[in-house]
């Protein structure tokens, strides 16, 4: 896959492009099923498939005080857009000079002479150009205008009825729901980052810890999951080799009996012994175990983690 940072100076091979745009936060099930609609039409006119994104989300420039709800951060995104298949990824930023462009101006510039687009999908909620002018029918109109064709993917549900969509990922991981949020991902939930220095007094109470700071990351229920870990030997992004996976438990929030300042999370790596700091690791959220909760001594904290590191064992054993 070809990551651009810029709509100008695509290779020629890639130029007349079927074009996805969007957000893809999450890169859930139903971005996939957009995706998978444009690949559709890029093989029947022998066309590249591209997705075009923006950085940082939109979200973060207009609310900045919103708390932390990012799914998938830059690299984990590039990662799993570049998974499906795709053959251009173009990333552009999103500040607030380009979200005072008008709709047509993104049409003309970017879709039209930058890309060459041949054809163009979105969801049918995306709304694009200065102040959300644009929209599924002004597309259509411009389409035809600039000579590209158009896909509008109607909304996809689940079994249940329940939309897919990054929102209610979001819902479901601050309810302490990961099975629900993976089940709308099509993959659990996973937060990447570089195993950092920390107190170590996991190690001192008999279970070492590899700790990641959230960062951007939304933050899911505050408590203890059964996780599973994968250790990366190189930074995140489409390139990255693959993890090597281990299960284990960890705590995610802010430790009440230490009062960590900022959350964290904390993952102990079951029949593992090594040196992970400065390494990045990858940690998958496979289910909620308990919420955090303050002990009167540290025997009952690490009775507590002993149940803990059980029932972990059993949950990812399938029993």
């Amino acid at each position: 896959m070809h990551l651009s940072c810029t709509y100008t100076d695509i290779p020629d091979r890639l130029r007349g492009a079927v074009v996805v745009v969007g957000n893809f936060d999450g890169v859930h099930r139903g971005h996939r099923i957009v995706i998978d609609e444009a690949r559709a039409v890029a093989r029947a006119s022998n066309a590249p498939l591209a997705v075009l994104s923006f950085e940082p989300h939109p979200r973060s420039l207009f609310r900045p005080d919103d708390p932390p709800f990012r799914l998938t951060p830059f690299a984990v995104r590039a990662r799993e857009i570049a998974a499906l298949g795709v053959d251009l990824h173009v990333v552009l930023t999103f500040d607030r000079a380009f979200s005072e462009h008008s709709a047509e101006w993104f049409v003309s510039e970017v879709l039209s002479a930058g890309l060459g687009a041949s054809h163009v999908a979105i969801g049918y909620d995306f709304c694009f150009g200065h102040r959300r002018q644009g929209n599924a029918e002004t597309l259509v109109e411009f389409g035809r205008r600039y000579g590209f064709g158009v896909t509008i993917v109607t909304q996809a549900s689940d079994e249940s009825g329940g939309a897919y969509s990054s929102s209610r990922v979001r819902q479901f991981l601050r309810d302490g729901s990961p099975g629900e949020a993976a089940s709308i991902l099509g993959r659990p939930f996973e937060i990447e980052g570089e195993v950092c220095r920390g107190d170590q007094r996991g190690r001192d109470l008999g279970y070492p810890t590899a700790n990641i700071a959230m960062d951007d990351y939304i933050r899911p229920a505050f408590g203890i999951y059964a996780v599973r870990c994968g250790i990366v030997d190189a930074p995140g992004g489409p390139e990255a080799p693959d993890p090597r996976w281990h299960y284990g438990v960890a705590n995610l929030g802010i430790r009440p009996m230490f009062e960590t300042p900022e959350p964290v999370l904390e993952a102990h790596l079951f029949d593992f012994a090594g040196d992970l700091y400065g390494r990045t690791l990858r940690v998958q959220l496979i289910e909620f175990l308990r919420g955090e909760q303050r002990f009167d001594d540290v025997g009952g904290l690490v009775a507590q983690m002993n149940e803990d590191a059980a029932a972990a064992r059993r949950i990812l054993a399938g029993g």
